[in-house]
Order: structure tokens, then C-alpha cells, then sequence
């Protein structure tokens, strides 16, 4: 549930949102997990290559700007949606 219009959003009334209108899956480890891929995305990584958008989620500003220093498509990617 979302908090008053008012009010800052948290980050699980964000991910709340989003869930419940099917634009995120739930957090997971892609280390521990594995890529979260349809039958059909795993049939066409035989085939191809295809493309699984991907939202990293930062524990703090730190590991954030750690990450885009190492990771340029992190740096590009954010730059050309205005980010």
C-alpha cells in the first residue's frame, strides 16, 4: 500500500507497486538464483542472445556509485534514458 500523495514513497511501497502491477519480479540473488528467464527466453539462449533487462538493487550510495565506476553499461545506459 502506498503511503499518502504527501509523502516520501519507501522503497518496499515502491517495490509494492510495482509488483502488484507487473512491472518487477521480487528481489532476487542472480549469483544463488540464477537469471529469472521464461521456457522460451531459455530455448532462445540456444539459438541467440537474447536481451533480459536487468534493475540492480543498491544497499546504499556507496555500493551504487562503486558499482557504475566498475560497471560502464551502469554509466551509458542511465545517461541515455536521462537518468
Amino acid at each position: 500500500m502506498m503511503e499518502r500523495i504527501n509523502e516520501e514513497p519507501t522503497f518496499e511501497s515502491w517495490l509494492q507497486t510495482g509488483y502488484e502491477n507487473g512491472w518487477v519480479g521480487a528481489p532476487i540473488c542472480y549469483t544463488h538464483d540464477g537469471l529469472p528467464t521464461t521456457e522460451e527466453e531459455d530455448a532462445e539462449f540456444e539459438e541467440s542472445d537474447p536481451c533480459i533487462h536487468i534493475l540492480r538493487l543498491y544497499y546504499d550510495e556507496d555500493e551504487k556509485r562503486g558499482v557504475e565506476e566498475n560497471h560502464s553499461p551502469s554509466q551509458w545506459r542511465a545517461s541515455n534514458r536521462g537518468l
